[in-house]
């Protein structure tokens, strides 16, 4: 699991370090008092965790938080601070914890451990069965680019191939549930992870491009609306 931490105090972000530094399984990417240079590795998405502190300079802890929620970034966050005023709106962008300074080792691990413990769960989760004739086929959900209902089939899309299912758009949207996914139309499914582009087709409607495939998908206005709003 990959942790970045981030704190304005050094004698603060020395303590996260050590008692981070001492937990199996665990690699500190960035390690750093600006929140500018948290922010630059979180658009990148090269960590699974983000600790960090709530007030700081020029950029907030709950800044970060809000970045990560609004853009459906798969990072968990703990928060450690010493102001108890943010809790309610915390919780409200689904943080992992909140721990109040001054606090134990024992507190954050525990924390910590817990994380890994439904990152475990959810990655069994994160898998989607798909039945076939003689065999199962198993995908990684964050590996689909999107899906298309096309006649009586539909064909789920990955970079590296097409799975042919007779599941409904419908009965994979109930599997479907993370925030990554949205129905774009009444014969799609999307990842927004991959949207690289939005190109007219019709008044009502826009082409969709994808990042690392050929393959295109439909959105309706409405649907690019609700992203522009929610999500970028």
């Amino acid at each position: 699991m990959k942790i970045g931490l981030v704190d304005d105090r050094m004698i603060d972000l020395d303590k996260l370090n050590g008692i981070v530094s001492r937990c199996e399984g665990l690699e500190i990417v960035f390690s750093t008092t600006s929140a500018e240079e948290a922010y630059d590795q979180i658009k990148k998405e090269t960590i699974d965790v983000l600790i960090a502190d709530i007030e700081m300079p020029h950029l907030s802890g709950y800044e970060l938080a809000d970045i990560i929620h609004s853009h459906a970034l798969n990072i968990s966050v703990i928060f450690v601070t010493a102001n108890s005023g943010y809790a309610v709106h915390a919780f409200e962008l689904n943080v992992h914890d909140y721990i109040m300074k001054p606090y134990t080792n024992d507190r954050l691990m525990k924390s910590i451990e817990r994380l890994m413990e439904k990152s475990r769960t959810a990655e069994l989760k994160g898998r989607l069965y798909l039945k076939q004739k003689n065999d199962i086929h198993i995908v990684q959900k964050k590996d689909i680019v999107f899906i298309e209902r096309s006649g009586r089939s539909t064909t789920i899309y990955t970079k590296e191939e097409r799975i042919k299912t007779y599941l409904t758009l419908n009965e994979l949207e109930g599997e479907l549930r993370e925030r990554d996914f949205i129905r774009s139309h009444r014969s799609f499914i999307i990842n927004i992870h991959y949207v690289k582009n939005f190109s007219l087709y019709a008044k009502n409607s826009y082409v969709i491009s994808f990042e690392g495939i050929d393959a295109q998908a439909m959105i309706t206005k409405e649907k690019v609306e609700y992203l522009q709003q929610h999500y970028f």
